[in-house]
């Protein structure tokens, strides 16, 4: 059959719908206007026979209701600084290690980076750096007790690069002896550049920082808001990795000396021009005093300290001691050394040797990066050179 046979023979029965064409929209009209009608009856029946039922009940669960979403929409932590450069420098001091472990309690932020168990560096941000503060401990929903505090880890290049995105320049350090206008050994013994680190003609225009953290697991989100622009950011948090710090034993010290932090950086880089791979510290109650002595490739190197008061401000040493450590973790407390103000040099009968850093910032206040490192086993006979070099 062809398609003009198909054709001709639907023209003999031409569909007729069940309505007219012409009552259509009467039809659909009506339909519509009942549907709007049953739709308003029903909904108005059930809100009275609910009212009707129990009037009080509805407003007693809906209050409970927003109460508990409350509680559970309430962040553990929140704080707002006015400083974003200052937070920047304090953590850079401790950013030899990709990864930073946080705890967060009620006295401020603790950040601790770690290397190989050999070293560890602490930079606590007290609850004074920041506008304001709130620590909520989570509570145990068995005992209706505080929890413990909350420890995770995050990416600590990310978290630099955050709060440094609206940019920041690399500040001089103030401690160049070759500079007495940063304070360096040839400058004034007062303040001189003491605050220069975080002053804001030095670092531009400070930005606002809002730091939170919702629950265990949740990011931690940072709000910076400078100039008018607003930027929000969500930093994965990680179980942490470590639990104990590296003990030092500060009721068996083996020697304490404060001194200006100027010097120890100088005395630093003037010992890295031999490449040393180690690094020895002498502290004796006869002279020389304190000794730092470096062995490398390119030959070995001594830095010798009087007993002065005004180089050393504290000098409690009992007896010799010797010690050796790796070279480029003392040198990685570098940046520290560049902005603090003093440093308080112990160590301990086991070795272990912490150094602290005073740092002042904002408003008259100081804060404090401590470094605890691991010393070297030496093998027998090794010892007795390295107490020689000294």
């Amino acid at each position: 059959m062809s398609l003009n046979d198909v054709w001709l023979g639907a023209a003999g029965s031409p569909f007729h719908p069940v309505v007219a064409k012409e009552r259509q929209f009467l039809v659909g009209f009506t339909l519509l206007l009942i549907g709007f009608v049953l739709t308003g009856f029903f909904g108005l029946s059930g809100s009275l026979a609910q009212k009707s039922s129990n009037p009080r009940c509805t407003c007693v669960i809906g209050v409970q209701g927003m109460e508990a979403q409350d509680a559970s929409e309430r962040p553990i932590f929140t704080a707002v600084s006015g400083s974003v450069r200052q937070l920047f420098q304090l953590l850079r001091c401790i950013s030899f290690a990709p990864k930073a472990q946080v705890q967060i309690s009620k006295e401020g932020l603790r950040f601790t980076a770690e290397q190989s168990r050999v070293m560890q560096g602490l930079a606590f941000l007290e609850k004074s750096l920041f506008t304001t503060y709130h620590y909520s401990p989570p509570v145990n929903l068995d005992s209706d007790e505080a929890a413990e505090a909350p420890v995770f880890q995050i990416s600590l290049a990310s978290l630099l690069e955050t709060l440094q995105i609206f940019g920041i320049n690399d500040v001089k350090d103030r401690w160049s002896s070759r500079d007495p206008a940063y304070g360096g050994v040839t400058g004034s013994l007062g303040r001189g550049g003491a605050a220069a680190a975080f002053e804001n003609r030095a670092l531009g225009i400070n930005g606002m920082c809002r730091l939170s953290y919702h629950a265990s697991g949740d990011p931690l989100c940072i709000i910076l808001e400078e100039a008018g622009v607003t930027t929000t950011c969500d930093l994965v948090t990680y179980e942490p990795e470590f639990e104990e710090d590296i003990p030092l034993q500060l009721d068996a010290l083996a020697h304490k000396i404060i001194m200006r932090a100027s010097w120890l950086h100088d005395a630093i880089s003037e010992l890295s021009s031999t490449s040393p791979t180690r690094l020895t510290i002498v502290a004796s109650p006869t002279a020389p005093y304190f000794t730092l002595s470096s062995n490398g490739p390119l030959g070995s190197a001594t830095v010798e300290f009087g007993k002065s008061p005004e180089l050393l401000e504290t000098f409690q040493v009992p007896r010799r001691t010797v010690n050796t450590y790796k070279f480029s973790l003392i040198n990685a407390a570098s940046r520290a050394m560049a902005i603090a103000s003093k440093v308080s040099i112990r160590g301990d009968d086991q070795g272990v040797l912490s150094l602290q850093f005073m740092i002042e910032v904002d408003g008259g206040g100081v804060s404090f990066v401590d470094f605890h490192f691991v010393p070297f086993e030496l093998e027998e006979g090794e010892g007795d050179e390295e107490i020689e070099v000294g």
